[in-house]
């Protein structure tokens, strides 16, 4: 059940990892001659086969060169690049947010075909599992065409639940189907969650940076947001998130601790933990969105905040947006002690969720395809985020930071000083490059020299372009 890489495969990316972390720490600088073939197949203690594909593969990202009868060298114009610092600590008052239309803006480039897809999160379609699910979702029109003309339950396709619910022990969490309601996507699952928690006027507590859907989620509720800063590696500190709560009336948390978007930092599970304690003592519940958790590009999947609520205080959102369908609207909300209020918002919100892409989803899990799936996207989308990360040292200029996130789907760029992330996102959108404005992911007038991009869409020549123009842009050169 649990998805981890073969061995084989793990073994080559672990040399990829040894070799690419002496680069990033600056052991090996660019022109740097690396270790022979033999030399690390001795010393990491891999078959000289492993070692060979882990050289070939960098050398295809554009890391190393190879040079005839001399071996294997850092390219001369590959660059270590720095990651984004630690946010800057917002003031710690409660701020209306007033983002929606720069935000309705972005949300412009979703189903835009006409834009390179840099702008939104979504596997390409060649990654995507697309024949299959059309085979399995003729099957079911032909074999229960009685049963997708009815309602499925208020809470969901039984099975669909039960699968869910299955997978759930792959993060640390015990849920069973009936603790778990399906929802269109987990913006629905997330809207139920913010119901059932809050009123307009209350006090929520996000991270900074943060998915700005939140942020107009929160708008349209009449919510406040209360910030704390978010560290692009290890995400957000248990102590800034005890001084708000003991400052502020918190009527809720919502949080992503598993590659946030957009700054792609994954928690620790010591201070998953700890959140979880803390906010329990407080009575303070805790919104966890999770629909990245399982683009992790390590060995383990990453735990949720959920596997450690011992008292029904969290509530996990997630989907199959980012993994299998984004179309398909497939998400679930595990409501934890508040399920009977949950319950209720969902019946009179829009009563149940679309029957035959329940019934489809559900058989997909059943026949057991979302474990090989998952492996081949999480490599794809890693070798996708790798590309990216090499081209953007190549094309940016010098003073460009960039996130190097361990899992999930997003890069975090900070522009060089004077870069403003609204107008090149403009200027990008003339010349028909998608990419999402910092700003719009914080209530503040902050994050105005970052610009989110998506590493989803499958690496090509295009995409190698428009990142060489995004850069090009960001010099003054265009």
């Amino acid at each position: 059940m649990n998805s981890l890489h073969s061995g084989a495969d793990y073994k080559y990316r672990q040399v990829e990892q040894a070799i690419t972390g002496r680069i990033e720490t600056g052991e090996l600088l660019p022109g740097s001659k690396l270790p022979s073939l033999r030399q690390i197949s001795s010393s990491l203690r891999v078959s000289l086969s492993t070692a060979t594909h882990a050289y070939e593969e960098m050398e295809r990202k554009g890391i190393i060169e190879s040079r005839p009868r001399s071996g294997y060298y850092v390219r001369g114009e590959f660059r270590r690049i720095p990651t984004p610092s630690r946010s800057n600590p917002a003031p710690l008052e409660p701020s209306l947010v007033n983002k929606g239309t720069l935000i309705r803006t972005a949300l412009e480039t979703v189903g835009n075909d006409d834009l390179l897809p840099l702008g939104v999160v979504c596997p390409g379609r060649e990654l995507l599992p697309y024949k299959r699910l059309a085979r399995i979702l003729s099957s079911v029109i032909k074999t229960h065409s009685d049963r997708i003309l009815d309602y499925q339950p208020i809470a969901g396709n039984k099975e669909l639940r039960r699968q869910i619910a299955f997978r759930s022990i792959d993060c640390g969490s015990d849920i069973s189907p009936e603790e778990m309601i399906i929802t269109t996507g987990a913006m629905e699952a997330l809207y139920i969650a913010l119901r059932i928690l809050t009123r307009p006027g209350d006090m929520v507590l996000i991270q900074s940076p943060t998915y700005y859907c939140f942020l107009q989620l929160l708008e349209t509720l009449g919510l406040r947001a209360v910030e704390i800063p978010s560290c692009p590696v290890n995400g957000i500190s248990p102590a800034d998130i005890r001084h708000a709560v003991d400052t502020f009336d918190i009527s809720a948390c919502i949080l992503s601790p598993n590659f946030n978007n957009p700054d792609g930092s994954l928690l620790p599970d010591e201070r998953k933990k700890e959140v979880v304690s803390l906010l329990a003592k407080k009575n303070i519940p805790l919104v966890e969105d999770d629909v990245y958790g399982e683009i992790y590009f390590g060995q383990h999947r990453p735990r949720t905040f959920k596997s450690y609520d011992r008292n029904g205080g969290v509530v996990l959102c997630s989907s199959f947006s980012k993994t299998i369908a984004p179309g398909y609207r497939v998400g679930w909300l595990a409501p934890g002690r508040f399920m009977e209020k949950a319950m209720e918002i969902k019946a009179t919100t829009n009563v149940a969720c679309v029957s035959p892409t329940q019934i489809a989803m559900a058989q997909y899990l059943r026949e057991a395809h979302y474990d090989r799936h998952l492996r081949k996207l999480r490599q794809s989308i890693k070798d996708q985020t790798d590309l990216m990360r090499a081209e953007i040292g190549r094309s940016f200029p010098k003073e460009t930071r960039v996130s190097n996130p361990q899992g999930g789907s997003v890069l975090w760029v900070e522009l060089p000083e004077g870069c403003d992330g609204v107008d090149l996102f403009f200027r990008a959108r003339e010349k028909e490059i998608g990419i999402v404005p910092g700003s719009v992911f914080s209530p503040r007038e902050a994050y105005t020299g970052f610009i989110r991009l998506s590493t989803g869409a499958l690496w090509s020549d295009e995409i190698r372009e428009g990142i060489r123009t995004l850069g090009k842009m960001t010099a003054g050169e265009i």
